[in-house]
């Protein structure tokens, strides 16, 4: 319940930011084109709370929060009092009324520059890009435990979320990438992730785990918690606390290596010499693992024992002085830009799923995550939501303000404005494909949830 009470508030926190900052650029904008705003309205519905201002403007925060709208003075919609003809927004050179439309995403852009600076400026907290366990397509491709990540494709990666970004920009291509890899050793190697094998049905996120590339700090360390009573372990002198140091001579360097290596070494009658490093000391137990229904319901060989508690610690910081974040803001901006247009192009082709569009459930999903992991990952979310709401208001759909701004760019070239009919056949397409657009979001959204 918590969890839910916080995703709908941190979604509520979100939406709010955001589509204040987009309207209030239309509002901005607007008022120095001289148009007269009637209202600046948060949220759609019954009024919860409104005031008038001297001007004339009413400010509205209404019951549902999944939008917002400035409402100016328009001559099609309603009569203009003569004395008010000069603040009317038709009426306004075209040029005008494009930076009015175009504003509100210009400022989605803007939030973004900022939220990333400011991000910057407090530090975000990461992973280092060491790999833990290399499966699947990684190890295809020799990546192995303790490589650090370098280059993925052509983007530098300095953390693990960067590096997991990185894959997800290419990933959707299904073409062979380079990953360029520093091993423990200190030796640069440059490797090809065969991404043209991942099957095409997959979204972003299945497509990622096909990958098989685990984080080290994800890695369980090998330290008995728990010895279950009258298990081998318990038989053989194991004790909680234990590190796990290799079985058989061979290294185990993580709880999986621990789990691998019993599940294929053990059987009838076979002694697995256990090694554990005890207070300080070397230690080795002869064991003989027992077969027994494991968790899943099936017979397996095991020792009897569970691991330690872990939490995954961050071990690097993502952080800039206020000077050095400002390029840096801007670079993060135009790179996930980029690849967001890249994205709904591959979609828009077929060469990538449309599960990967994502609706209010998701993303109240993602921005409670990314507030329970601190300020500067929830900055570093509102700069992304921020930047696909700027995206996709431009796309050139009647209805938002991409095609708004199609409907201006046709009046400057033929001279005169769209008629009327075109206006409202643009105005119903645009709904309906909204509605499609916000129908299948939703799906995605309850697939993710229930699968």
């Amino acid at each position: 319940m918590n969890e839910l009470l916080g995703s709908i508030w941190w979604l509520a926190v979100t939406l709010g930011l955001l589509i204040t900052f987009h309207e209030f650029g239309h509002y901005w904008v607007a008022r120095r084109m001289g148009v007269k705003v009637l209202r600046f309205s948060i949220g759609f519905g019954k009024p919860l709370w409104k005031h008038t201002a001297r001007n004339g403007t009413e400010y509205v925060i209404a019951a549902i929060p999944l939008g917002g709208y400035v409402r100016m003075l328009d001559a099609r919609e309603d009569e203009v009092p003569a004395g008010e003809r000069t603040q009317e927004f038709t009426g306004k050179p075209v040029l005008a009324r494009m930076a009015i439309v175009a504003a509100g995403p210009v400022f989605n852009f803007i939030f973004a520059v900022a939220a990333f600076w400011a991000m910057l400026v407090v530090g975000k907290p990461d992973y280092l890009p060491i790999v833990g366990a290399a499966q699947g397509l990684a190890a295809q491709a020799g990546l192995q435990a303790g490589d650090r990540l370098l280059r993925v494709g052509g983007t530098p990666v300095q953390s693990w979320s960067g590096a997991t970004l990185a894959l997800a920009g290419v990933v959707g291509a299904r073409a062979p990438t380079a990953v360029q890899v520093r091993t423990p050793a200190g030796r640069t190697r440059t490797l090809t992730l065969p991404l043209q094998a991942i099957p095409a049905r997959l979204d972003e996120a299945q497509a990622l785990q096909r990958i098989g590339l685990v984080p080290r700090q994800m890695m369980i360390p090998a330290v008995l918690g728990k010895i279950l009573p009258g298990s081998a372990a318990a038989a053989a002198g194991l004790r909680p606390g234990d590190r796990v140091v290799d079985i058989d001579g061979r290294p185990v360097n993580s709880w999986e290596d621990l789990v691998r290596l019993v599940h294929a070494d053990a059987g009838p009658g076979r002694t697995l010499t256990v090694a554990v490093e005890r207070t300080g000391r070397m230690l080795r137990f002869d064991t003989h693992p027992r077969l027994t229904t494991g968790a899943d319901g099936r017979p397996a060989w095991l020792l009897g024992v569970a691991p330690a508690p872990y939490e995954a610690r961050y071990d690097t910081v993502r952080r800039a002085g206020p000077l050095a974040a400002i390029p840096q803001a801007f670079a993060e901006t135009w790179r996930l830009t980029a690849q967001t247009v890249d994205m709904l192009a591959r979609m828009l082709s077929g060469q990538s799923s449309l599960q990967n569009i994502s609706g209010p459930i998701s993303i109240a999903q993602y921005a409670n995550r990314s507030a329970d992991q601190g300020p500067a990952w929830f900055l570093y979310f509102l700069g992304i939501i921020s930047l696909s709401l700027a995206v996709m208001n431009l796309l050139p759909i009647p209805i938002l303000d991409g095609g708004h701004l199609v409907y201006y760019l046709i009046e400057l070239v033929k001279g005169g404005p769209v008629s009327a009919r075109v206006m409202a056949a643009g105005q119903y397409l645009g709904m309906a494909l909204l509605v499609a657009l916000m129908g299948l979001a939703f799906y995605n959204d309850l697939l993710r949830l229930f699968s």
